[in-house]
């Protein structure tokens, strides 16, 4: 039988998607069974600390028919999923800030699984019984806006076609058998990422001069400024230290110089860094997420050093909708 392949609209790395109950909804998490959750928040629904509030007609309509569906928040912003507005949103999930937060950047619920429909468990039910229910809930509530039903396909043709997709912040696709049950704890869904090759330049590094660990990478925009676009994974050992061969140590007119560094998505500790000459090409592998300032969203995976290159063959940065 065919995989079933879905539009992956996940917004957190190595993971599915989020899982959504309703009425009551939990926070991200990694490849776990969705529960029922008690409390009221100030939205009027179940609500959880780490969850933006989004209460609409159409969750008080749906919750009366259902009981557990699976599905992600995302929020529209332009032209693209803006994964920034909803770590926003999950900031501000109380009172006025979260009113404040809901109003700037509403989520939409991405609905592709259910669990429980009507007071009936179907996790015994393969995935395909299972989207037929869910495509009928659809149809017989006729839910809209902020609910979506995720696109799906068993044509080869079609899944290609979505690939295009990401400009507008779509990672890749997700594929799950048609004839499995739903099991929890058990990773069921196939993940297939969009990934590019692509040239940077080496503007700083973490870890010892002499075995470098990761690099901050960058390129120049249209104003001739070194503009940060992101930083790679841990680099193997051997990496570190020939690419430290490479580097050479950073004058006091550094573009980057008095900047600071997040060490990753809401994180508030800081990179321990060292700047370097911003001349060095590097090839890396990245995926399409992008934030709002258009960097990589992802740590890069890298390639090899590109000495062959100079800064002016690295392609220009291209900003996001923020700048």
């Amino acid at each position: 039988m065919l995989p079933l392949a879905s539009a992956d609209l996940r917004c957190s790395q190595g993971s599915p998607a989020r899982h959504t109950d309703v009425p009551c909804r939990r926070p991200p998490g990694r490849h776990t069974p969705t529960r029922q959750l008690p409390g009221r928040g100030p939205t009027g629904l179940g609500s959880c600390s780490r969850t933006p509030p989004a209460r609409t007609d159409g969750m008080e309509r749906v919750r009366t028919v259902v009981a557990h569906i699976n599905g992600e928040l995302v929020v529209w912003e332009g032209e693209r999923l803006a994964f920034e507005r909803l770590q926003q949103r999950l900031a501000h999930c109380r009172g006025a800030g979260a009113r404040a937060a809901a109003r700037a950047w509403p989520a939409h619920l991405v609905v592709f699984d259910a669990t429980h429909l009507g007071g009936t468990d179907l996790t015994a039910w393969p995935y395909a019984r299972r989207r037929a229910a869910l495509e009928a809930l659809f149809a017989e509530a006729a839910l809209v806006a902020p609910f979506t039903l995720c696109p799906s396909t068993t044509d080869p043709a079609t899944a290609r076609a979505w690939l295009t997709w990401t400009s507008a912040g779509l990672e890749g696709l997700c594929f799950k058998r048609l004839s499995e049950p739903y099991r929890p704890e058990v990773r069921g869904w196939g993940k297939y990422k969009v990934r590019a090759t692509e040239d940077a330049i080496v503007g700083a590094f973490t870890g010892p001069a002499a075995a470098l660990r990761t690099l901050l990478l960058g390129r120049y925009d249209a104003e001739g400024r070194l503009r940060f676009t992101g930083r790679t994974t841990t680099l193997p050992q051997s990496a570190g230290r020939a690419v430290a061969t490479l580097l050479t140590p950073a004058r006091p007119a550094h573009p980057w110089a008095g900047w600071t560094f997040s060490a990753g998505w809401g994180s508030r500790d800081l990179l321990d860094v060292t700047l370097v000459q911003p001349r060095l090409g590097v090839e890396v592998g990245v995926d399409v997420a992008r934030d709002a300032a258009g960097r990589w969203r992802h740590p890069a995976r890298w390639h090899r050093p590109r000495p062959d290159l100079s800064p002016t063959d690295i392609p220009r940065f291209e900003p996001g909708p923020a700048g």
